[in-house]
């Protein structure tokens, strides 16, 4: 059984820190899509898809997913059978509103000195009080229950998708998403920048801009710009000045040209290519090659069956050699406004 840390002191004061997605995983943690108001006439292609990125995790690590009721579970293990996925994953008959696990998870954090690995607990509002939640909100305590892991409960509301670390003290994020006044209104940016660096255990955030078109989040930088490295960072860009994801991501672009990291050094900053616009039933979704996630095994990369797809995956794969970078299609998934990296969760090793 887990319990909560309940102390003077601060993860980062007691040396803790998130570490960055490519370190050792124990485990990844996701929770399986059901909600038909998400994904509509879309949920069977996207949970194929879905399974195609259990199988390349699980060949490098455990897969937790989270399903609502016996229903859901012998739906997925009947998928999981005909995929030929037979190890390396297991069911948690934890109830969920939705399948989003980055945001609604357990970030987890990493003692430098013992290597002992906590949970911090946020408030998943469902960004900024969208849509249903309640189950959701449970979901981090029940990972670190089932996961034997301390935790640190935060009260503050925040989502694992508006950030992302380079392991050596530096934050993204955006400002669209974190000094949103659906958020923490009652913090100010100072606040809200102290107790991201207290419970994560960094010492610098880079502030962008905002995110791209068609995301409900209020622009998580997973779709926008990601760490590959401690000195390299992958930033999408759009090229035809006409499309209304131009001018935002090219300030965020612009911005991380300048950043530096926490010795002030600029960082490497490689252009990501943006997809085709994907719309569905006449709106446009948040597509990105941003929102790959990277495993011990394999690094998965929404593809989207456009020119752009060959592009984005040889980028990705240069910054990654050994791993398997694999594209899976998710023109279907995005529908549900979110693709791999939204859908995971990393347990460090």
């Amino acid at each position: 059984m887990s319990k909560s840390l309940k102390m003077k002191k601060t993860p980062r004061q007691l040396g803790f820190a998130m570490p960055p997605e490519w370190a050792p995983h124990a485990g990844t943690w996701l929770s399986y899509p059901h909600n038909p108001t998400t994904f509509y006439a879309k949920m069977d292609s996207a949970r194929n898809s879905y399974v195609e990125m259990i199988g390349a995790v699980a060949a490098g690590e455990t897969v937790h997913v989270n399903v609502n009721d016996d229903d859901t579970q012998d739906e997925l293990e009947a998928r999981l059978k005909k995929k030929g996925i037979r190890k390396n994953v297991v069911i948690h008959q934890f109830p969920t509103n939705d399948a989003w696990c980055r945001d609604h998870g357990a970030i987890f954090v990493k003692q430098k000195r013992t290597g002992e690995v906590a949970a911090t607990c946020w408030v998943f509002t469902s960004w900024g009080g969208k849509y249903p939640h309640i189950l959701d909100q449970q979901i981090p305590y029940k990972m670190a229950g089932y996961l034997k892991k301390k935790y640190f409960a935060t009260g503050l509301a925040f989502e694992g998708g508006s950030i992302d670390v380079n392991g050596a003290g530096v934050l993204l994020t955006t400002e669209q998403c974190l000094l949103n006044p659906n958020r923490n209104p009652h913090l100010d940016k100072k606040e809200i920048e102290g107790a991201v660096k207290d419970y994560l255990g960094v010492d610098k955030i880079v502030w962008l801009g905002e995110g791209v078109a068609g995301d409900d989040t209020d622009g998580h930088v997973d779709d926008i710009a990601r760490f590959v490295n401690r000195e390299t960072i992958l930033a999408v860009y759009e090229n035809n000045k006409k499309d209304e994801n131009y001018e935002p991501l090219k300030e965020n672009y612009e911005k991380l040209l300048k950043a530096t990291d926490c010795k002030g050094k600029r960082f490497a900053v490689v252009k990501l290519p943006m997809p085709d616009p994907v719309y569905f039933e006449e709106g446009r979704l948040p597509a990105s090659y941003a929102n790959f996630y990277i495993s011990n095994a394999a690094v998965v990369v929404p593809t989207f069956d456009c020119d752009q797809d060959l592009a984005a995956l040889e980028t990705i794969r240069n910054y990654f050699p050994d791993r398997r970078v694999v594209g899976i299609p998710a023109s279907d998934v995005v529908v549900g406004l979110g693709t791999f990296h939204c859908l995971s969760q990393q347990i460090p090793s």
